[in-house]
């Protein structure tokens, strides 16, 4: 049963959200109840990810690379 809710944040807060929501194809309430999902562990994994980071899963398996070859490649480019 969904009951509404009252929230009450900076008007620049609301309207960043509702452009956010516009912008992932969902509607402020369910951000809102995406987020608290989240927070109590209720919404798995999968849906926390982003597209974007949901593609990477998996690239480098197989590959070797562990932590001293990050901080090596980091020495690299910044030593």
């Amino acid at each position: 049963m969904n009951t509404k809710l009252t929230l009450r944040m900076d008007e620049d807060l609301i309207r960043r959200a509702k452009d956010y929501a516009d912008l992932s194809g969902k509607t402020v309430s369910g951000l809102v109840a995406d987020y608290f999902a989240i927070l109590t562990g209720d919404l798995p994994s999968e849906h926390v990810l982003t597209p974007r980071v949901r593609g990477l899963l998996g690239a480098l398996k197989g590959g070797g690379v562990d932590e001293e070859d990050y901080k090596r490649h980091l020495l690299e480019k910044y030593g």
